[in-house]
């Protein structure tokens, strides 16, 4: 969250993506003056695991720097169950509000998860 660049909505986010082997990859908001090429802390996170070789997932946390905790995009859902079992943990929390952390399986935020075959 920290490293996060968002100078247009100052709504840092940071994300940590645990693989099966038990490593942690991380990821922040990269916003931009064209509002739709912004990143997700969510989808920065799991690129970086995914280059580094990485396809199975088990949990992701994602925090924010505001008072409630961030709710992932439909984008970062889908582009989490191309690699996620549907009860893949997603747990979201607030800077500002640490008692507002919650945990959701991937299937309660993207139900009908785009698949082919």
């Amino acid at each position: 969250m920290r490293r996060a660049y968002a100078p247009y909505s100052r709504f840092c986010v940071g994300a940590a993506l645990l693989t099966r082997e038990g490593r942690i990859f991380q990821g922040c908001n990269v916003e931009n003056a064209s509002y739709g090429l912004t990143l997700c802390a969510e989808r920065t996170a799991l690129g970086a695991a995914v280059a580094a070789g990485h396809r199975r997932f088990t949990a992701l946390a994602v925090a924010s720097n505001g008072q409630s905790a961030p709710m992932p995009c439909g984008a970062c859902l889908q582009a989490l169950a191309e690699f996620c079992r549907p009860d893949f943990a997603i747990v979201t929390a607030a800077a500002q509000n640490p008692a507002a952390m919650v945990i959701y399986p991937l299937k309660d935020l993207l139900p009908r998860a785009f698949r082919l075959g």
